[in-house]
């Protein structure tokens, strides 16, 4: 494996870990607030949910963007 692709599998595992904790911390945001759908938030527990949704959001996007750049969605990959 070349340096180039030790360091996007390297990017894609602290991405995953990235991830991972930012979709508790929504999580724990959301049971603080008593489980409300984001419609019963208020004006600015609602800003600071879409603030975490939209990082998450582009976690995932960069999280594919790896994924095709190491082949983990080919299916005919070993």
């Amino acid at each position: 494996m070349t340096d180039d692709m030790m360091d996007v599998v390297q990017r894609y595992r602290q991405l995953v870990l990235d991830y991972e904790a930012l979709d508790e911390e929504i999580d724990t945001f959301i049971q603080s607030r008593g489980g409300k759908a984001a419609h019963e938030m208020t004006p600015d527990d609602l800003a600071h949910y879409k603030t975490l949704a939209l990082r998450r959001d582009e976690m995932m996007n960069e999280l594919r963007i790896l994924e095709t750049q190491l082949n983990l969605n080919d299916e005919e990959s070993p």
